[in-house]
């Protein structure tokens, strides 16, 4: 419950009509906090990386399931975010009526579902045991579904594709379009790395490239770093002279400053290079894309082809401290404009959820619902969150 992507689901939901209700395990502060209409309902702690940790905190929850949700009203919707909720559904269902439907909602495969050795095969074969109760598959990109779900997750369940954007209820984060923001003279350009920190070469690349630029190009990190997967993240940034690290931030709420302080956002991402950071697209694609942060991406990735297709930002087939430098040492203003004012052309519908999107939603999950008349009547909708 400390992911900033469940609370944007909840306020989607919400959005929507529906009345949420909240189990999820620790690992960190609680981002429903300050949501006082959100009951949420803690079951039990988590540690990152630590699996085994994971499935002993996912199996001590099974079995306290009935006490843990004795006191919730029956939902009429269930929605399992990730492998390990996706264990629990069923016996949540089962604790108040079998017909009720189940979501699986997968915003990121594993390395481990994916690895071809025993482990792998365990993986996917619970996978599809938690998930034949399962009446639909929620996720992010479409090239989950053609390199995992499809081919090799062997679940067969119609898809619902909710990308990343930026949750735009009222008050509208957007009021007018976003203008360019060069920098000033005599100050450097800035590089936005918001969100996930997770990949430790993103960061040492940044580090050395800010260091040869040597002034001319800031890079600003903002959220939550994934500190394991760091020798020192701390001591790091603290010691790169040109790195800036602000801390996490309220989505939807923050993102008009945070972005509308750089003029490029980095959307890149090496964590499971070739698996999972090839096939996502992160959400810092949709919100820099909204308040005109110019992306950085890969070629060859998701990504990369999604700004591709559209003819916007910059896609390298190479990504290196060398690269980086050469294309800003040919940085100007003009280029800067140029590359701005293709951003802006895009329509604003592709880079956020309105309110009608988040009512479509909720009546695709009330018609999920054998009791429920018309996608019109509207459900409650229980979330689990590993």
């Amino acid at each position: 419950m400390a992911d900033a992507a469940i609370r944007r689901r909840v306020l989607t939901l919400k959005a929507g009509g529906a009345t949420v209700t909240v189990a999820g395990f620790e690992r960190g502060s609680n981002v429903l906090a300050d949501e006082p209409d959100v009951t949420t309902i803690s079951l039990g702690k988590t540690a990152d990386g630590r699996f085994a940790q994971r499935i002993g905190a996912v199996a001590a929850a099974r079995t306290a399931l009935k006490r843990t949700l004795s006191g919730v009203a029956p939902p009429d919707v269930i929605i399992a975010r990730n492998l390990e909720t996706l264990a629990l559904a069923g016996r949540a269902a089962s604790l108040f009526d079998s017909r009720i439907p189940i979501v699986y909602e997968c915003l990121d495969i594993h390395r481990l579902l994916l690895d071809a050795g025993m482990k792998g095969r365990a993986m996917r074969a619970a996978q599809r045991a938690f998930g034949r109760r399962a009446s639909l598959l929620i996720t992010s990109s479409p090239a989950f579904v053609d390199n995992f779900f499809r081919p090799l997750s062997g679940l067969d369940l119609p898809v619902l594709l909710l990308e990343n954007k930026v949750l735009a209820i009222a008050p509208e984060p957007v009021s007018e379009p976003p203008v360019p923001r060069p920098p000033e003279p005599g100050r450097p350009w800035r590089i936005g790395w918001f969100g996930a920190i997770r990949c430790r070469r993103s960061l040492d690349m940044l580090i050395d490239f800010s260091n040869r630029m040597d002034g001319k190009v800031e890079i600003v990190l903002r959220g939550r770093p994934a500190y394991g997967e760091f020798d020192d993240f701390d001591a790091k940034v603290a010691a790169a002279p040109h790195v800036e690290f602000h801390g996490a931030y309220r989505n939807p709420e923050d993102l008009a400053a945070i972005y509308g302080d750089v003029q490029f956002t980095w959307a890149i991402d090496f964590f499971e290079e070739g698996l999972n950071s090839s096939w996502l697209l992160p959400n810092r694609l949709y919100e820099g894309g909204l308040y005109g942060a110019v992306p950085i991406a890969l070629a060859g990735t998701e990504t990369g082809r999604f700004i591709g297709k559209r003819g916007i930002g910059l896609v390298r087939n190479e990504v290196t401290p060398d690269s980086l430098q050469a294309l800003f040492d040919e940085m100007t203003e003009a280029r800067y404009a140029e590359l701005f004012s293709r951003l802006a052309a895009v329509e604003r519908s592709q880079w956020v959820t309105g309110p009608a999107e988040c009512r479509a939603l909720v009546s695709r999950l009330a018609a999920l619902h054998p009791n429920v008349p018309s996608p019109a009547d509207l459900p409650a909708v229980s979330t689990v969150r590993s």
